[in-house]
């Protein structure tokens, strides 16, 4: 086997090229069999194997810097940058990260979890190159979709404008502008980085501008004329306009071609971007004919291409994709929008049902709520539907498109709290902090799935701007309501008596709280549970009087302590001049959280059960 003895990129240099194809296969082999027991990010990474063994085998990392956007398909240049061996551990609670991370090892040039980044960041390091007089080659490799992203056409421009040695390889494998990928316009782009090409040209250039009077002429149409010739057998009019020299498209998954062209361009200058085609799942049928299936999987059979067996009870994804339907059904002035996630967000159905009232923005927070707010401004109901970790790229337009006109936007954020395996960059523990103090927004977060329901009917029909959270995974199973309410805003519930302490909890602490109370009880200790359900504005009335009855608070929730429920809480408190009410805060301490299960890293935080029993015996104290 090629792969055992690649420890290193050093390692991989010493292979021969025809070699190179025999490694990729084992390395496709590799990530197949150790996905299917752990589960992974499956379908980009099989599309990547040949690319990522061509950088490391043409380039010198980490002298030389690859930068992988999002670093979904990072996993073959994990595997041959000396993890190998412990890449069964990717995901896992305190094993390998899912993403490029500086801290885990030299070759992850930057940490990464986010969308369109890497052109940025590589164009930095391009530029601290120049200003050190080094000259390491600065790469960022970006998918077709990141591309979507405002800010990679931000660096691409300033990148166009600086002329620093950046290289950019856009790994497509989806979008139109490829339609004319082939043999003859790869054949092209290879000989064109060529060095006797490159000499030649560099000889002609110098030969016309030395032509008295004409010679200036001809070579502004000896240029013009390339240009022309290249946008018409290539896509790369655009890169081209941005002042980057492009090359492609190529076949990505041709090796022979791949180290060819990375070694032509070895010695190129200036802002280069690289063109190749991919296939999602490349080499395994399932993940190419699905390869929105196989994004990202749990344990699967290889031979069947099944994975466990789904929870019986449903996600809280799947209930708030039901009833927007529902919603939908009845009122045709709602609109759903999400950013690239219509299957990570339950909105699937609601596009097949209802085409002309979805909008599929892209890899683009930003733009996505600006157009919500747009629609919103013509009386129209929209709901966007984001992750929460990724609503905190458009904080400006929650703030100046949306609370600031009093837009009636309903932002729905998916994966709200700790997510799990994907770790610090996914885990969306932020947005009780980054919101509420935002002037003219509502923000609220059920207990469980059925209140989720409640409350996306409350949020489309507040006429303001309304911000609903809610946990990444499967709700309780509990009973669903037929019929839609409207709750009251502003309004929490006390869900259990007691006069020794009051537990405050929000979203998907509620239940861990009540049975934390239910385990206190053997223990002597009555504690009250109140389900606060809005962090903005809160029960004002519930709190203060549970606070002048026992006297002692305890607040939880899955969100940074720092600014957050607890905070808003303790801000209540004194402002009635409660200041002798003694509370403790329970939620995230002011640290990322790395990755893990959810159930693992809530023990860790001391949020389930347990550990809000704990901390209330320890305060009571």
């Amino acid at each position: 086997m090629l792969l055992e003895k690649i420890d290193n990129p050093a390692d991989l240099k010493k292979l021969k090229p025809e070699q190179l194809p025999v490694l990729a296969a084992e390395v496709r082999q590799f990530l197949l069999e150790t996905l299917s027991a752990t589960g992974g990010h499956l379908g980009s990474n099989l599309g990547t194997v040949e690319l990522a063994i061509a950088l490391h085998y043409c380039f010198d990392s980490p002298s030389d810097k690859i930068i992988w956007d999002v670093g979904h398909q990072a996993y073959t240049h994990k595997i041959l940058t000396g993890r190998r061996d412990r890449f069964n551990t990717q995901r896992q609670y305190k094993g390998l990260s899912g993403f490029p991370k500086r801290s885990e090892s030299e070759h992850d040039a930057f940490g990464v979890g986010h969308s369109s980044t890497s052109i940025s960041a590589a164009l930095g390091m391009a530029a601290a190159a120049g200003l050190s007089g080094t000259r390491n080659h600065s790469i960022a490799v970006i998918g077709d979709g990141s591309l979507t992203g405002g800010m990679a056409f931000e660096a691409l421009n300033q990148a166009g404008h600086l002329k620093k040695n950046l290289i950019v390889i856009l790994n497509d494998n989806e979008m139109s502008i490829s339609q004319n990928v082939g043999a003859f316009s790869a054949f092209i782009s290879r000989k064109m980085t060529g060095r006797y090409f490159r000499d030649l040209k560099k000889e002609m250039q110098g030969l016309l501008k030395h032509i008295p009077a004409i010679g200036t002429d001809i070579l502004h149409f000896a240029r013009r004329a390339e240009d022309s010739l290249k946008g018409f057998l290539t896509p790369g009019a655009l890169f081209d306009a941005l002042g980057f020299d492009y090359l492609g498209p190529l076949d990505g998954h041709n090796l022979p071609q791949l180290v060819e062209v990375f070694n032509n361009i070895n010695e190129l200058d200036g802002p280069l971007l690289v063109h190749i085609m991919t296939t999602k799942g490349k080499g395994y049928k399932p993940a190419e004919d699905t390869p929105a299936k196989y994004h990202g999987v749990g344990s699967f059979d290889i031979a069947t291409g099944q994975g466990a067996a789904k929870p019986s009870t449903k996600s809280y994804t799947d209930v708030f994709g039901e009833t927007i339907v529902q919603l939908a059904e009845k009122d045709p002035k709602i609109v759903a929008i999400t950013a690239a996630m219509p299957d990570g967000t339950g909105l699937n159905s609601f596009s097949k049902r209802f085409p002309d009232r979805f909008f599929d923005v892209g890899i683009a927070e930003q733009h996505g709520l600006a157009f919500a707010a747009g629609i919103a401004a013509e009386g129209y109901r929209p709901v966007a539907a984001i992750y929460s970790t990724f609503m905190q790229r458009a904080y400006d337009q929650v703030f100046h498109d949306i609370c600031l006109q009093k837009l009636p936007v309903t932002l729905a954020m998916d994966r709200a709290g700790l997510v799990g395996d994907d770790g610090p960059t996914h885990h969306g523990v932020f947005d009780l902090s980054y919101l509420r103090h935002l002037p003219g927004i509502t923000l609220m977060a059920p207990k469980d799935e059925n209140e989720l329901r409640h409350m996306l009917n409350t949020a489309v029909y507040s006429g303001v701007p309304m911000a609903l959270r809610y946990p990444r995974g499967a709700g309780y199973g509990v009973e669903m309501d037929i019929d839609l309410k409207t709750l009251e805003i502003g309004r929490g519930e006390q869900l259990l008596e007691g006069g020794d302490l009051t537990i405050i909890a929000i979203g998907a602490t509620v239940y861990p709280a009540l049975e934390a109370a239910g385990n206190l009880r053997q223990n002597g200790i009555e504690a009250a549970v109140i389900n606060a359900r809005f962090v903005k504005p809160l029960d004002a009335e519930l709190i203060l009087s549970a606070a002048r009855k026992t006297g002692c608070i305890v607040t939880v929730e899955e969100n940074a302590l720092q600014g957050g429920f607890g905070s808003a809480v303790l801000e209540l408190l004194y402002d009635n001049n409660l200041q002798d009410v003694r509370i403790r805060r329970l939620g995230i301490a002011d640290r990322y959280i790395e990755h893990g299960s959810q159930a693992q890293l809530r023990k860790d935080v001391g949020i389930d059960a347990d550990g809000i029993a704990a901390a209330v015996v320890e305060f009571m104290k």
